[in-house]
């Protein structure tokens, strides 16, 4: 018998200074049962980061034809498809072709190797590479509760996540930016 997601409600208030948007974010994320948490906390912080109106959680892990997230325009076209972890040098080719914008978003600890094994041939696609700090992605797992409330602060290249219990502050460098 197949495992099923664990389902997490989140209650994120979000002010990207950047872009000046201000929002309240209800949302409502599955975790695949082969997901860690960080990764999933990785998901949710990476879709506030390019929240768009369009921008939806995929099936992810589920269909591996499918990225984690994207943003479809009315007729149907892909304008971004956004990948978690450490993706092949051929599945970002796909999305390059695929999507007007891909972006991968690089967090755990083996992402220096991925990067130097592949950057030569990442680096002739058109694509955005931006890598987190796994030590500051650690902290967020102990955020993980069925239900989660946060105030998300974005600003350059910086979150600032705050609860009533404790605050983090998350950075991360921008590998590739096409």
């Amino acid at each position: 018998m197949a495992l099923k997601p664990t389902i997490y409600k989140f209650n994120i208030a979000l002010s990207d200074m950047d872009r000046h948007l201000y929002q309240t974010l209800n949302l409502t994320v599955a975790q695949h049962p082969s997901e860690t948490i960080e990764r999933m906390m990785v998901r949710v912080l990476v879709y506030c980061i390019n929240l768009d109106p369009q921008l939806e959680f995929c099936k992810g892990l589920s269909d591996t034809d499918e990225p984690d997230m994207w943003a479809k325009s009315l007729d149907g076209q892909i304008d971004q498809w956004i990948d978690i972890g450490e993706p092949s040098v051929e599945r970002i080719k796909k999305a390059s072709h695929l999507a007007k914008t891909a972006s991968v978003y690089s967090f755990n600890s083996k992402s220096d190797v991925w990067w130097n094994q592949n950057r030569d041939q990442i680096t002739k696609l058109a694509v955005s590479v931006f890598q987190f700090n796994w030590c500051e992605i650690q902290p967020l797992a102990g955020l993980a509760n069925r239900t989660i409330d946060f105030s998300l602060s974005l600003t350059e290249n910086s979150a600032y996540i705050s609860t009533d219990k404790s605050q983090y502050e998350i950075h991360w460098i921008v590998l590739q930016e096409k």
